[in-house]
């Protein structure tokens, strides 16, 4: 199905093309990076960890009738998805206040966020992926204004449907990232969306399911993300 160089490779997933066009091959490799590349490793199973997380969110989402750029799981570490013409925007929804956000401003972490708050980046690694202000943005031109109000209407509602996803599984979600592309002209969800881009916690012990594991070496983050993995795909206990 695939050719054998990459039309694309980033910190931890390759994209390859199919011979199809506008389909490519998304491989989920065992990279594992933090600090903006500072930190890294390759982990044994964890690209096929956030393969198979990604799959079944971007299932849930096209359920609800919110579009992705996802077409099918080919293995534990590969997808199928439509080309895009990426925005070089970088979406959070943040639920409670965590990481940068207590970092940057005087809120302390775990304080609830309601309604809950949208930033926005930009994607660019060299320039550290600055904040943008909707001024900004359309100034830029990276998307239109109605393009703009429909981004941010797609990111709540993705956060309403995947914060009763993992409230069902016993796991608070603080925050994510999504990242959006044109397909055909119309907006749609593509990259990712798994715990390399989320912000999760046990309901019960308050511990830490993501890359945060990682970044500030607060366990196994290889076992943590097993235990993501298991309870998305039902396999594994609500606590």
């Amino acid at each position: 199905m695939t050719q054998d160089t990459p039309v694309y490779s980033g910190k931890a997933k390759s994209l390859y093309p199919t011979g199809r066009a506008g389909e490519l091959l998304v491989r989920f490799r065992d990279d594992i990076t933090a600090f903006d590349g500072v930190k890294k490793d390759v982990l044994t199973r964890k690209g096929s960890y956030n393969a198979q997380v990604s799959a079944r969110l971007f299932t849930l989402l096209e359920e609800h009738q919110i579009r992705t750029h996802f077409i099918r799981l080919i293995d534990e570490c590969s997808m199928l998805v439509r080309e895009l013409e990426m925005v070089p925007l970088e979406v959070i929804v943040r639920n409670i206040a965590a990481g940068s956000m207590v970092r940057n401003y005087p809120i302390e972490e775990g304080t609830p966020l309601d309604p809950p708050v949208i930033v926005i980046d930009y994607k660019d690694d060299a320039r550290h992926d600055p904040m943008l202000n909707d001024d900004i943005i359309l100034a830029l031109k990276i998307v239109t204004a109605e393009e703009l109000s429909l981004i941010k209407e797609i990111a709540l509602k993705t956060n309403i449907v995947l914060s009763r996803f993992f409230a069902e599984r016993g796991i608070t979600l603080v925050d994510f990232k999504i990242e959006f592309g044109r397909d055909n002209g119309t907006m749609v969800i593509g990259d990712e969306i798994s715990m390399d881009s989320m912000r999760l916690w046990d309901a019960g012990s308050g511990a830490s399911l993501d890359k945060d594991v990682y970044r500030f070496d607060k366990g196994d983050v290889l076992e943590v993300y097993r235990q993501v993995t298991e309870r998305s795909l039902d396999r594994g206990e609500k606590t």
